[in-house]
């Protein structure tokens, strides 16, 4: 397997394990715990706006490369193997019949929560500098 194949079959189980997510986080026998984080993963990946745009240099990217597919695999494991079975055959099924990932608005009411809640910490912390 070359290089490029490696790396696309990577990317479609990362995009396969934030639909797995989503179903796990309406599952009745998914833990509070993982539950929680999930809900958190889930809203941010399956956003349409990134918390690190991507015309940033360096770090635009990081977030897509390196923390998502971090906190998805972290999550995956607290789920218990029943679970994660029957999430990631209806994520299989999800994906196969729609084609896409699902889009959360309440993915881009986080990043935008998180935009605004750092500007409102950053004005307060340079407010009396000026």
């Amino acid at each position: 397997m070359s290089v490029h194949e490696t790396l696309k079959a990577w990317a479609w189980r990362i995009k396969r394990d934030g639909v797995t997510l989503w179903f796990a986080c309406k599952s009745p026998a998914t833990p509070w715990y993982a539950k929680a984080l999930g809900v958190v993963v889930v809203a941010y990946a399956l956003s349409p706006i990134d918390l690190i745009p991507d015309f940033i240099p360096v770090l635009g990217y990081l977030d897509d490369v390196i923390v998502l597919p971090a906190l998805i695999w972290l999550t995956v494991k607290l789920l218990p193997a029943p679970v994660l079975i029957s999430c990631r055959s209806q994520a299989d099924e999800w994906m196969r019949t729609e084609g896409r990932k699902p889009r959360s608005r309440a993915g881009v009411v986080f990043v935008l929560v998180v935009w605004l809640g750092a500007g409102a910490l950053g004005y307060l912390l340079l407010r009396d500098r000026w």
